[in-house]
């Protein structure tokens, strides 16, 4: 069965990427497709002291039960979802995000994990990661 549509090139489409919209274009069709995750990233911080890794993330209006926060090697994944008010409004300008949020870090160095403290206040989510010392291993003497 052949569909030939006048005006409409039959060849497999064209996709261009970039960050955030994929452009498709088939012809004299255009299309495009925003492939935006519904996540967001809330403004965070990482930086090191002398003895700890300390992240630093500003997302207000939530509770400490609000967060999920997990430690891989040196991968931290920080996530939640801030709650929306259920009111019925129409906005005129819109740059507070709401809904889930997702916060992947790469530690600069290996941290001791069953040391790890966070705490929420004043809308700032801090976590505190000491940083792993070197262990020290003895040696024994074999009994001959």
């Amino acid at each position: 069965m052949n569909l030939d549509i006048p005006g409409i090139d039959p060849s497999p489409p064209e996709t261009i990427m970039t960050n955030e919209m994929r452009f498709i274009e088939n012809g004299p069709i255009h299309w495009r497709l925003s492939i935006r995750t519904p996540a967001w990233r809330p403004p965070t911080d990482l930086y090191e002291t002398e003895d700890a890794i300390i992240v630093r993330v500003e997302v207000a209006g939530m509770t400490e039960e609000g967060f999920t926060i997990e430690l891989d090697g040196r991968s931290l994944l920080i996530r939640g979802a801030r709650p929306d008010i259920p009111e019925r409004r129409a906005y005129h300008q819109m740059e507070i995000h709401f809904g889930e949020f997702i916060c992947e870090l790469e530690l600069p160095v290996s941290v001791a994990a069953e040391r790890v403290e966070a705490v929420y206040q004043n809308g700032f989510l801090r976590v505190y990661l000491p940083k792993s010392l070197p262990r020290q291993i003895p040696v024994e003497e074999q009994a001959p």
